[in-house]
This record gives C-alpha cells, sequence and structure tokens, in this order.
C-alpha cells in the first residue's frame, strides 16, 4: 500500500514537499514513480528513483525544480518541488514496479497506486 501526503495551496514560485509512504513488504527492491493528472489531461510521468536509489529519472518539464529521493530505513520516497508553476497543478500520484532500470514511465508497468494528494499553484 502507497499512501502520499504534502500536497497543498502554494503560489507560484514556492515550494512543497510530497511524501510517498510504503509499507516494509511494500518497499523493498522496487522502483517509485511520480505521476500526476491535471484536470481535462492525461496522467503523466514525473519522477522516479530506482530501488538502490543509483538511477533517477525526471520528465523534461520539472528538470531542475523538482527532486525526488528515497529514505529505505523510514520505507518512504520525497519529491521536493521548488519554483512551483501553475501548471504544476495536478493530483500526484506515486506508484510502484518490480522494473528497475531504467525506470520505466508508462503507467501500464505499474501495478500499485497510492490515492494521490492535490497540489494547486496559484499565480
Amino acid at each position: 500500500q502507497l499512501v502520499e501526503s504534502g500536497g497543498g495551496l502554494v503560489q507560484a514560485g514556492g515550494s512543497l514537499r510530497l511524501s510517498c509512504a510504503a509499507s516494509e513488504r511494500t518497499f523493498s527492491r522496487v522502483t517509485i514513480t511520480w505521476f500526476r493528472q491535471a484536470p481535462g489531461k492525461e496522467r503523466e510521468f514525473v519522477a522516479a528513483i530506482t530501488w538502490i536509489g543509483g538511477s533517477i529519472d525526471y520528465a523534461d518539464s520539472v528538470k531542475g525544480r523538482l527532486t525526488i529521493s528515497r529514505d529505505n530505513a523510514k520505507n518512504t520516497v520525497y519529491l521536493q518541488m521548488n519554483r512551483l508553476k501553475p501548471e504544476d497543478t495536478a493530483l500526484y500520484y506515486c506508484a510502484q514496479t518490480n522494473k528497475d532500470y531504467p525506470p520505466p514511465r508508462k503507467e501500464l508497468e505499474y501495478a500499485n497506486w497510492g490515492q494521490g494528494t492535490q497540489v494547486t499553484v496559484s499565480s
């Protein structure tokens, strides 16, 4: 089971940190990926981190502003979001896959999803 938290309302240029907490059984040896879905749009890949943290991948639209990391001791993956833009407004989901490198970007590769956390960036 994956549980996201940390979403909220923030002004453009602000920051948020999202968390994705998993059970120990879920977390070991998996890639965790953040996706997002804006109203009226398809869900899209944001960032991924493989189980040993050795490989990280970002969508071009978030490179340099968002940072993904994981704390294996806490079974948690974080998404630090800086210099947020109104176009970052979306429901953010974390998902897991047993595939390692390269971390997949397609939704179909992910069997386990969280319920999502809303991020709203005002202009």
